[in-house]
């Protein structure tokens, strides 16, 4: 009489694949029953995008552009660095929610359970790229709605920009977990990933570099928004990309390759 065969046992990857899957939907359905904490950091940059082109619109522009005050050509500077920002302000949430995990005593029960190891980690960081995506999109169709228009970018060149705002998702989630792992409270968390909110805010944002301080421009020059912002606004716009495309990816990468290493380093060896 033959003896049944056991279950093939799926591989490392396909089962690092099927458990990333699972935290993924976990991750997703606690943004949808829980979406204040989201669109709480989405006003900010819708609040931050009316502010400027509306109250302050005509004198900004009328400072960059030398005394012509002209909120359109305003509202195509201003956008591509709150598009950013925008990332940023998500992100935030993403080390709350890593916190929780880490406090609440769900972590520890996942790691008696036969999942892969990483996958808790990968589900947070994709659900919140995705949620970045989403976001972006949100604050992209006010800004439309308010006269943001691209200047003759072509398809590649809208391919290139949606690539930039994944990786750079990509980097500041990492970053992010990383800040919710060490932290012992979601409260700390928010405080510790605010950086992500504030550099964009000491960047080439609202005003160019060289309209700033002399003292004050390394500071706003040398930091990883400022290449990414003057990158979108080349692809989208026309302007000079030069050197900042190189440098953003270069920070992206640098970012996402620290932002891993960290935070699985601390997950794999929390006690909690």
């Amino acid at each position: 009489m033959s003896t049944p065969l056991a279950p093939a046992r799926p591989s490392g990857l396909a089962l690092a694949v099927r458990d990333s899957s699972t935290m993924l939907r976990r991750n997703l359905l606690h943004a949808r029953r829980y979406p204040s904490l989201t669109l709480n950091l989405l006003l900010t940059p819708i609040m931050l995008l009316l502010l400027f082109v509306y109250i302050f619109g005509d004198t900004m522009s009328a400072g960059i552009g030398g005394g012509d005050a002209d909120r359109s050509a305003y509202i195509a500077y201003l956008v591509p660095g709150l598009l950013l920002m925008t990332i940023g302000s998500t992100t935030i949430g993403t080390a709350v929610s890593v916190s929780n995990d880490m406090t609440e005593g769900i972590i520890a029960r996942f790691r008696t359970m036969a999942i892969h190891r990483g996958s808790v980690l990968v589900g947070h960081v994709i659900g919140s790229v995705l949620q970045s995506v989403i976001s972006v999109a949100l604050v992209g169709a006010v800004a439309v709605a308010i006269g943001f228009r691209s200047t003759n970018a072509t398809v590649l060149e809208w391919v290139a920009a949606f690539g930039l705002l994944v990786l750079f998702a990509m980097a500041l989630t990492w970053i992010a977990v990383g800040m919710g792992l060490i932290s012992p409270n979601a409260e700390a968390a928010g405080n510790n990933a605010m950086p992500l909110i504030f550099l964009p805010l000491i960047s080439s944002t609202f005003v160019p570099i060289d309209a700033m301080p002399g003292w004050f421009q390394p500071i706003a020059e040398y930091q990883p928004f400022t290449p990414a912002i003057e990158t979108l606004r080349g692809l989208l716009l026309g302007s000079e990309i030069g050197h900042n495309g190189w440098l953003a990816v270069a920070w992206c990468v640098g970012l996402a390759v620290l932002g891993y290493f960290w935070s699985t380093s601390k997950f794999n060896h929390d006690p909690k």
